[in-house]
């Protein structure tokens, strides 16, 4: 399974129990139900592992471009396809509230992961 690259950088997140079908990599963002989800450590398949809820800081890859820069304090999506942090909301699930301003051409953004919101 691919490799989604967020980075834990601060914060308490709060874990819940995942046993993943198929193996997890560190920093991979698994979305169940309507809540993205991010793993800290690496999930063997089939294995008890834990995946973080809510909570937490991470540096989140974003898409790069033309009118790709976000705001900071600006609610994010997961883009599950496309592995990214995004402004738009459509088939896309909540992911939590930037941290700081980014620009068009920067590859991550921090968020914090807050997806109940």
């Amino acid at each position: 399974m691919a490799t989604d690259n967020v980075n834990f950088l601060s914060g308490n997140p709060i874990f819940v129990a995942h046993t993943p079908e198929s193996a997890v990599s560190a920093g991979e963002v698994v979305v169940s139900g309507d809540t993205p989800r991010i793993a800290h450590k690496d999930i063997a398949a089939g294995e008890l592992g834990a995946l973080a809820f809510a909570g937490g800081v991470y540096e989140v890859p974003k898409a790069t471009g033309s009118a790709k820069a976000i705001a900071a304090n600006k609610l994010v999506y997961w883009d599950a396809s496309g592995g990214v942090a995004t402004e738009t909301s459509s088939s896309h699930k909540k992911l939590g509230y930037t941290t700081e301003a980014v620009g068009d051409s920067d590859t991550t953004v921090k968020v914090a992961h807050w997806p109940q919101v």
